[in-house]
């Protein structure tokens, strides 16, 4: 059992048997009475998100969160396919339960899986990530109005805006918190 005053982003707590991701959370002090919690939660088998209100003090069941490392291989239809480093055994994951993280995926890298009582909740990425810029159009020498930077696609299908020097072959370091690029490796 948890009070609301440990809430977290990504914590994971059951609500009438069902598991729920914390996506985000919100102290609020109204006028008069006492403090709330406002929570917005995601259900991980069905995906559904709700949003739900505590009271302050108020106590939830959490449930512990693992996290396994596993070895990305492949992408078939709209499976991707993990292995435990540790066991071996191979898991398949669906688009819509690792999110955002597919554009980052690359084969044979190894991930953290978050796992909560045998249900796969996503994959937890590296802060830093190398990939190969497949294509970008050519920097245009005094073009830099814009911001000096140019759209630029990498091996794994993301695109993101790379400085006017960068070429298709270049392997760059991308952060995947935000999105962007770091540095030309």
């Amino acid at each position: 059992m948890v009070s609301t005053s440990d809430f977290r982003n990504g914590m994971v707590i059951r609500i009438e048997s069902q598991l729920y991701f914390m996506v985000a959370f919100e102290h609020f002090k109204p006028g008069k009475g006492a403090s709330v919690v406002r929570t917005r939660l995601k259900n991980v088998q069905t995906g559904s998100v709700i949003d739900k209100t505590y009271r302050s003090g108020d106590k939830v069941d959490d449930v512990r969160l693992e996290k396994r490392k596993m070895q990305f291989l492949y992408k078939s239809d709209d499976f991707y396919y993990f292995m435990d480093t540790k066991t071996y055994e191979q898991y398949a994951l669906t688009s819509d339960v690792l999110g955002d993280a597919v554009i980052y995926l690359k084969e044979n890298e190894v991930v953290d899986v978050l796992v909560a009582e045998n249900n796969t909740l996503g994959v937890e990425l590296p802060i830093f990530v190398e990939l190969e810029v497949v294509q970008t159009d050519p920097g245009v020498r005094g073009d830099t109005a814009s911001g000096g930077t140019k759209p630029a696609s990498l091996e794994t299908g993301a695109t993101i805006q790379v400085p006017l020097f960068i070429e298709a072959g270049n392997v760059l370091k991308v952060d995947t918190r935000t999105d962007s690029y770091v540095e030309r490796v």
